[in-house]
């Protein structure tokens, strides 16, 4: 009989946000695992990061670092949350704000990339922009959840990452400054 062969975890290149933003997010990380709710705050690798997922795919190498150069740090609005997926446990993020900034990146990031089999969640007229707050929230956790979610944030995008999940390593692209 033949093992079935493992899952693997697509890599994925990542819009990173500013230390403040990164702070308020943590922030509502710790505030859900404080009350035991599924949180991202107890995954403390150098990966867990608050991010927007730009691309994701299996065997995504990470492109010439030059194609981002001279790109501006922008604004980015963090609004009200959302869930994600179905069944009693769901994805409870952020709803990101699409300016013309951040499609604008996406473009040139899938043009780097090229075309490919890219996963549900990124995939052209199926990506939402998002921040991952927890990834298996109970339905029935949910009120209690956005109690601990304040307003709205006020981010500027920082860098863009590469992260391979295969080998654990983080590859920076971009640094963006602000203008």
């Amino acid at each position: 009989m033949r093992e079935p062969e493992p899952q693997r975890s697509p890599s994925s290149i990542e819009l990173l946000l500013d230390a403040e933003a990164e702070a308020a997010i943590r922030a509502e990380w710790d505030a859900l695992a404080t009350r035991g709710l599924s949180s991202l705050a107890g995954h403390t690798s150098a990966s867990n990061r608050p991010h927007i997922t730009m691309v994701a795919r299996l065997g995504l190498a990470p492109p010439d670092r030059g194609f981002l150069a001279g790109i501006p740090s922008f604004p980015i609005a963090l609004g009200a949350p959302l869930l994600f997926g179905s069944g009693d446990r769901r994805v409870l993020a952020r709803s990101i704000v699409p300016s013309p900034e951040l499609l604008s990146l996406r473009e040139t990031i899938l043009a780097a990339v090229g075309p490919g089999d890219d996963a549900p969640h990124t995939a052209p007229g199926e990506w939402m922009p998002h921040v991952a707050l927890a990834r298996r929230l109970r339905v029935a956790d949910l009120a209690t959840a956005l109690d601990l979610i304040g307003g709205d944030i006020h981010a500027h995008s920082c860098n863009v990452r590469h992260w391979d999940p295969a080998t654990a390593q983080i590859t920076t692209l971009a640094e963006l400054r602000q203008a």
